[in-house]
Formats: structure tokens, sequence, C-alpha cells
């Protein structure tokens, strides 16, 4: 089966690829599609996406409310676990702290983060960087993602 990094370099590649990236990821965990995540890109180590501003995502003053903002993070911190956690690991998230900022009036940016050398020690907790920006550029809302990382059991 290819990697989700593989299926990204393929469809990214492509026209129109990363929307049918970014459809085919909803599917793993089918809420993710409530946010109608836009992959803009994807490797180690950092993950982007986009949420559109629309009317299925809006709070009750009109803006991006705080849970799709946590949906949009999640999104992108497991994509970002899946193309960076090694071959032997396992990951698994176990909390989240987030501050939410400004006001979230437009598509919203959405990016995670981690350092190469989080991957590689033996400490099983790491945290992965998660912000959002508006259109404008403004920060609405940054955290942290706490995953659980240990190594996979051996195979039966």
């Amino acid at each position: 089966m290819a990697s989700i990094l593989d299926m990204w370099n393929k469809m990214s590649a492509v026209p129109m690829g990363k929307k049918g990236f970014s459809l085919a990821f909803s599917q793993k965990a089918p809420y993710f599609a409530t946010i109608r995540p836009r992959f803009v890109e994807l490797r180690p180590n950092y993950a982007e996406l986009v949420i559109p501003k629309r009317r299925g995502v809006h709070n009750h003053i009109g803006t991006v409310h705080a849970i799709a903002l946590c949906n949009g993070a999640e999104a992108a911190m497991g994509a970002l676990a899946e193309v960076t956690i090694g071959k032997d690991k396992r990951w698994i998230p176990k909390g989240m702290e987030v501050n939410y900022t400004a006001k979230a009036d437009s598509d919203i940016t959405v990016i995670a983060e981690t350092d190469q050398e989080q991957w590689t020690g033996d400490d099983p907790d790491l945290h992965v960087r998660v912000k959002a920006l508006t259109r404008d550029g403004v920060e609405c809302f940054n955290g942290v993602i706490k995953l659980w990382v240990t190594p996979k059991p051996p195979r039966a």
C-alpha cells in the first residue's frame, strides 16, 4: 500500500491532485470532511491546509468555529505524523492545548510542525506545534497536540 507521502507526491504533481488528495485524506477519518480541508503542502515535519470559511463551519457570530479550528489542527497533525514517523513506530493523540487569539474571519490556513529530533528520541511524549492564520496573516489560533509515540508491537 502506498504511503500518505507517496500519495501526496504523486497526486499534488497533477492538476486537481491536491483536491483529490484532500478528499481522499478526509475519508481516513470522516469527521475531517466536515471542514473540507484543502492540503497545500505536506512533507516530513510540516503540514499545511486551508479550511474554507463557509456557513457549515461558522459559529454564532459568523466566524470559523473554535472546534473547526481544532479539527483542522488535528487533520494537519495527523498528516504530518503519518509522513514523518518511522515505520517501526506508531502514534496516537493524547491531548490538545489550544489558544484562540483572534477572530477566524476568513479562510484559515492551519500549519502543524515538528523538529526531526523529536521523532528520533526514546521519549514517547511528542508535541506537535499547531497554528492557524487568517487570510491577512493574523494568528487566530495556536497550540500543541500531544502524541504518544511507541514502537509497533511485533507481528504474530
